[in-house]
């Protein structure tokens, strides 16, 4: 190694000839901007922790494609997971877990979708007590409050059986009210509650990137990442617990209007004998453009609506975001009027219609249904 004076002789002679200075261990402090790599982590020890900051609770904020997370402050990496509900979402988050490397075991009310775990390398449970007992995590996916209320407590539930230190997170999307409370129940059964409802659909879940949004405490939201990262893309902690269930209503209120407004503009232009897939492409490169045009659209044009979100699903979710608002003197009008449509055809025998069917009523409404 040069001695100083020398080393900086040369790294001056060197931009004065226009040739860019090669990066030493003596890098002078007056040409650092220009020399400098990013910082690396040292192999002689951890990083220096961070400065404290009001905005820690949301650096999560990323994508499943960005460089890994920070591990240096996990106490331990989480394998044993138990996913009780394996439906049409929690299934192939189950899968996906497995194929991350974890030790899933499922419990669900059919035998037959345990199976279907199993055959991807899971394990089975015949009971909610025998799923959790040696978890690390224990995921719920059930369809509403009372479902979830069901499998966490009782004495085969999550709480009386789960292992004291074990993380809960809640993929269901349930009332925030609710959730608050059994947050309360399940840190008074020494478990870690996070409510982390979903969105994306069947097409999210089997792919892996949905869109999370988290309620509880930050560093338990922290812990989580592994398991997260294995089933979704955008993953955000939006506040304490409840605020994760909160985000969501909001989320299948503007799901809901959208589907509608869809709906509507496909009648439309059927009517005008428009070519309608030509039209719906056009639209999506757009401001018009949406995931609901670009995951819905076609099974409209195509009047297919096997369910990836069931409508008596979604207006479960309508009921609760109606309601919250009118708790909260919040007037939304649009998602009343849609709340009430999707009410409709749950109640004409329509609920296991994809959400997306919400394009029969408008049809039925505009008299072109038989056409």
């Amino acid at each position: 190694m040069l001695p100083a004076a020398e080393n900086r002789a040369a790294a001056n002679c060197r931009s004065a000839s226009g040739s860019k200075p090669a990066a030493t261990s003596a890098t002078p402090a007056s040409s650092a901007s220009n020399t400098r790599l990013p910082p690396t982590r040292r192999s002689t020890g951890p990083p220096p922790e961070p400065p404290p900051s009001k905005h820690r609770a949301r650096r999560r904020h990323h994508s499943r494609q960005a460089s890994a997370p920070d591990t240096s402050k996990r106490i331990r990496k989480m394998t044993n997971v138990a996913v009780i509900g394996l439906g049409i979402m929690g299934l192939p988050m189950a899968k996906n877990l497995v194929k991350a490397g974890h030790q899933v075991t499922g419990y669900n009310r059919s035998q037959e979708k345990v199976d279907k775990l199993v055959a991807e390398g899971g394990k089975g449970a015949a009971s909610v007590a025998e799923a959790v007992k040696d978890a690390d995590v224990v995921i719920t996916m059930v369809p509403d409050s009372p479902d979830v209320e069901a499998v966490v407590t009782g004495d085969d539930g999550v709480f009386a059986n789960a292992r004291e230190g074990a993380l809960w997170i809640d993929f269901s999307t349930i009332r925030p009210d609710v959730a608050v409370q059994l947050a309360e129940s399940a840190r008074k059964a020494g478990l870690k509650p996070l409510d982390a409802p979903v969105s994306g659909g069947e097409a999210g879940a089997i792919d892996g990137v949905l869109s999370i949004m988290v309620g509880g405490e930050a560093a338990d939201f922290d812990s989580a990442s592994e398991v997260f990262d294995a089933v979704g893309k955008t993953i955000v902690h939006v506040g304490p617990a409840g605020s994760g269930q909160t985000v969501k209503a909001a989320n299948q209120l503007i799901v809901a209007a959208n589907i509608q407004a869809l709906s509507e503009a496909v009648v439309f232009l059927e009517a005008y004998g428009v070519d309608t897939a030509a039209a719906l492409k056009v639209l999506g490169g757009g401001l018009a453009g949406s995931k609901v045009l670009d995951q819905k659209g076609q099974k409209m044009l195509d009047r297919s609506f096997e369910p990836g979100f069931r409508l008596k699903l979604h207006h479960k979710d309508l009921n609760i975001v109606t309601s919250a608002a009118r708790e909260a003197g919040v007037t939304i009008p649009l998602g009343a009027v849609v709340a009430q449509l999707v009410g409709s055809m749950v109640n004409q025998g329509d609920g296991d219609l994809d959400h997306s069917g919400l394009f029969k009523l408008v049809e039925q409404l505009s008299g072109r249904d038989n056409d």
